[in-house]
């Protein structure tokens, strides 16, 4: 029996004591600490007040209305009293009717108020939760790729709509129902000791109880409401994980084993939801039993006191106190409901807000507008992705590459050839050492301003879903049509565009597969011409591509490379026979560097790859 009520139908119960009250640091996935609750209620509340402020009027609009409501939802019992009283038991008709009528006007316009305030606070949440998701993703465009790097795109993304969709049912409903509740439970128990402060006494005798039992419920769904957002997060992280590389879990076959990892990540959701939602679905079953209570005692109480009393307590008295036992005891009900909602809206807004504080990166430059040749040095530069790290990933590089030339870079994994052009991207910055454009440090040049320079062509091109055109013009949003079809030639793109029905207008749907993974390198390839680049980094760009196609995105790399600072990355030693040096790499340091004829009789590593690969 005690196994059962711990784990009733197989759900385990996935926090402890400790874990409930926050003692207990746990670790995701990635050996990171996870939070258990919120550590800011007042200070998330404040924050969230600064996107609700913007519609002050209509928020008092609103109050107005709920007050309202409140203040009817009063007087409805109240006058159902006096007609027992007065008419009822006083044996009197007349008046009876104008009496009814008003209670009917009453309860109408309780209706009307109710679903007025509701609707304009469904617009007000609306609007206020845009401004979140606005601010959020304006503030995620302006982040490092360090910042990116360490986390699971799932779960930015679930912050991005799971969390924020929290504080927008949060707002649509608890805001009013709070207020209505308060406003409720004061008017409720001022007429209640108008009326009877005797009867008030005994109908308040069940607030103990009542604070027991929401004590015992909210201590334990807040965390449980906590750890269901951040549980959601995970596995929406690992869902977009699997379903990005579907391809390597079918070439390892590797399905079974995501789909056990799934299993766990989702039974870990369902029992952190089953016991949040269960803890969560005792405030009812609390309430009505206090309520019923709390009748019995007005009715006890209330019936003796007319039969043993001169004129203390009347029927009609006993009425609507029996009614405003229900309806004191349902505004309490409702705010430990909506308590319950409100942590989870806070958990979410403060997941936002981690995000919303993170430092953007720095574009402090001195330098925004410049024309850059293309000079590069590299001086003494260090670098490690991890301060950690025993061994730098960059160790003491220094090289010079000449405005126009074109560098290839080659080494083994790890040798740092991604690394180099990602700081050279100001993707990162160098721990010591320094990197020179044009003779100037790269620091000092605002990032978009290099950005602005340079292009990349990646080893797996990306598209978005658009047309071909706005493809093509993401490198430059004012190019005119002419120019787009003019890098779409010189990318050699412009042919098999025009085979597509809609030509430059069709639209790519990523995942119908009507363009090959050669025809996308095209593409992106017609991008960066578009740009009109001073520096040009290639990551092997015709890799797992077809001779054909291989033939023409060579064809295009040339003509692109042409007159630009180019850096390669080669992992096909055939792909680097027309560049001007080749830079080998180990472990972050310079090995040897030179002409193709230069490093082939100097016999070193160059030689020795050259060999080993025919």
């Amino acid at each position: 029996m005690i196994k059962f009520f711990n784990e009733p139908f197989g759900f385990k119960k996935i926090l402890t004591k400790e874990e409930i009250k926050g003692n207990v640091t746990r670790m995701d996935r990635h050996g990171r600490p996870i939070d258990q609750k919120a550590n800011d209620i007042w200070g998330t509340l404040k924050r969230l007040w600064k996107f609700i402020s913007h519609e002050r009027i209509l928020l008092l609009f609103i109050v107005i209305f709920v007050i309202g409501v409140a203040l009817l939802s009063i007087a409805g019992p109240f006058l159902v009293g006096h007609i027992v009283d007065n008419y009822f038991i006083a044996g009197e008709m007349d008046g009876l009717m104008t009496i009814l009528l008003i209670l009917l006007a009453i309860y109408i316009g309780h209706a009307i108020s109710q679903y007025v305030a509701s609707f304009t606070m469904v617009g007000l949440a609306q609007r206020t939760v845009y401004r979140m998701r606005e601010r959020l993703f304006s503030h995620m465009q302006v982040l490092s790729v360090r910042f990116f790097d360490k986390r699971q795109h799932g779960e930015l993304m679930s912050r991005m709509t799971n969390d924020i969709e929290t504080i927008s049912q949060t707002l649509n409903s608890s805001f009013i129902q709070f207020t209505l509740s308060i406003v409720t439970l004061i008017g409720t128990v001022s007429v209640m000791i108008y009326l009877s402060p005797l009867l008030t006494v005994v109908t308040l005798t069940i607030i103990p109880l009542l604070f027991i039992g929401i004590r015992f419920v909210t201590s334990r769904t807040g965390p449980l409401y906590k750890k269901r957002q951040q549980r959601t997060g995970e596995l929406n992280g690992y869902i977009e994980e699997i379903v990005s590389g579907q391809e390597i879990v079918k070439v390892f076959s590797q399905e079974e084993t995501a789909i056990k990892d799934f299993d766990e990540k989702a039974a870990n959701l369902r029992d952190t939801t089953f016991w949040a939602f269960l803890y969560a679905g005792m405030i009812p079953k609390i309430m009505n039993m206090l309520n019923n209570l709390g009748f019995t005692l007005v009715a006890g109480v209330g019936g003796l006191l007319v039969f043993y009393t001169d004129g203390i307590v009347t029927v009609g008295t006993i009425v609507i106190f029996a009614e405003y036992a229900r309806q004191f005891t349902r505004p309490l009900a409702d705010l430990a409901n909506q308590f319950n909602q409100v942590l989870s809206a806070i958990a979410g807004a403060e997941r936002v807000f981690g995000i919303i504080d993170t430092e953007p990166e720095d574009d402090s430059g001195e330098i925004e507008e410049k024309i850059i040749h293309g000079n590069i040095d590299f001086k003494n530069v260090v670098f490690s992705y991890d301060k950690d790290q025993s061994k730098p990933t960059i160790n003491d590089l220094t090289f010079n590459i000449k405005a126009g030339e074109s560098v290839a870079l080659i080494g083994a994994t790890g040798a740092g050839k991604t690394t180099v052009m990602q700081l050279l991207a100001r993707f990162y910055e160098v721990d010591g050492g320094e990197i020179l454009v044009d003779e100037i440090n790269l620091n000092k040049y605002k990032r978009s301003t290099i950005r602005s320079q340079t292009a990349f062509v990646l080893q797996d091109p990306y598209l978005f879903e658009a047309s071909i055109k706005d493809n093509i013009r993401y490198g430059k949003l004012d190019a005119t049509d002419e120019e787009i079809i003019r890098a779409a030639k010189l990318a050699n793109a412009h042919e098999f565009i025009m085979e597509l029905e809609n030509g430059y207008d069709t639209v790519l749907e990523l995942d119908e597969g009507f363009v090959s993974q050669g025809q996308k390198q095209l593409l992106s390839i017609a991008r960066a011409f578009i740009t009109d680049p001073a520096i040009l980094l290639l990551d092997e760009a015709t890799s797992s591509i077809d001779t054909v196609t291989e033939l023409k995105i060579q064809d295009a790399l040339e003509s692109l490379m042409k007159g630009r600072t180019s850096i390669i990355i080669a992992h096909r030693l055939n792909t680097i026979k027309a560049v001007d040096r080749i830079f080998v790499l180990e472990n972050g340091e310079m090995l040897e560097s030179g002409t193709e004829e230069e490093l082939m009789a100097h016999g070193g590593r160059y030689y020795e790859m050259i060999s080993n690969n025919d």
